[in-house]
């Protein structure tokens, strides 16, 4: 049996980015609510209450990357790595439920339309277009390779669009009586987020499940494994996500001889590791096939 345990491409420090966004945005909700309470604006006061969510997301997205960086110990053999797995499901709930409160205040304003309280609102909404998308733009390179910094995004691209909303049906209604468009804009964005939320929360159940990660063909490894001459059979293979970012792989390999087994091994782990996003693999030979006392429990 061998063990390989090689350096997975080291993932982007997002620390910074972290830093400025939860600054940024705990400055944001400050501001906002002040307005809010000093003009009597129950939306502002709402909306800086929904941006604290934003901060408790990325608050979460930042603990969970700097846990999966600690070291393993005899209680946590792997390490802390599934705490980034963790905070993307957490994310993708807390989003959820914010686009609810979002949906539901938007029906309610729909059926009793108020006046948007004048530039005001206009403005702060378009400081929060800034501080929002700025933040976003922070992690908008990490989010394609990361679930956990994918949900820290997406928490910050809602709010944007919802900022850039509250701003085009600020302009509109200081013109026109359509008191209907803020709530109705309000209402077509939460469900747009709603989508790509969801896609996020089935993502992270998924990964939270162990199942293969996405951009892994398990088909392919297969194949790739039974092309190495000698190797006459595959039995349990498993592949599954230790983090948002790391990927582990056990396979007993059936062998038509022992010879040059050591050579055999190294040979099959560059190449679940080169082919493909594999850092943790495992590999156990045998020779010949296997009884049929044995439990095959192949994928």
């Amino acid at each position: 049996m061998a063990h390989v345990h090689s350096q997975p491409t080291p993932p982007q420090d997002h620390t910074a980015a972290f830093k400025w966004g939860i600054g940024l945005n705990a400055a944001f909700i400050i501001i906002e609510g002040g307005v809010g309470l000093a003009m009597g604006s129950l939306a502002l006061v709402a909306d800086a209450g929904h941006n604290l969510s934003d901060v408790l997301g990325l608050a979460i997205s930042w603990a969970a990357m700097a846990l999966s960086q600690r070291a393993a110990t005899k209680k946590f053999t792997y390490g802390y790595k599934r705490s980034s797995i963790l905070a993307a499901l957490l994310n993708a709930v807390i989003l959820l439920v914010a686009i609810g409160g979002i949906i539901i205040e938007a029906l309610q304003r729909i059926q009793h339309p108020a006046p948007v309280s004048g530039w005001s609102v206009i403005i702060v909404a378009a400081v929060g277009v800034v501080i929002n998308g700025l933040t976003a733009f922070l992690f908008l390179s990490g989010q394609k390779h990361d679930l956990n910094i994918r949900g820290a995004f997406l928490h910050m691209a809602a709010d944007t669009a919802v900022s850039v909303g509250v701003v085009i049906a600020g302009f509109v209604m200081l013109y026109t009586d359509w008191y209907w468009l803020d709530p109705t804009i309000s209402l077509i964005i939460a469900v747009i987020i709603l989508i790509t939320t969801w896609h996020l929360l089935m993502d992270a159940a998924r990964l939270s499940l162990d199942a293969v990660p996405k951009n892994i063909d398990l088909d392919k490894v297969r194949e790739s494994l039974l092309a190495i001459p000698s190797v006459i059979e595959i039995h349990d293979l498993h592949i599954w996500p230790l983090s948002t970012t790391e990927n582990a792989c056990t396979v007993h390999l059936v062998r038509n001889t022992v010879a040059d087994n050591n050579a055999f091994l190294e040979r099959c782990d560059r190449l679940l590791t080169s082919q493909y996003d594999l850092c943790h693999v495992t590999t156990q030979v045998e020779l010949g096939r296997l009884t049929d006392e044995s439990t095959d429990h192949s994928v």
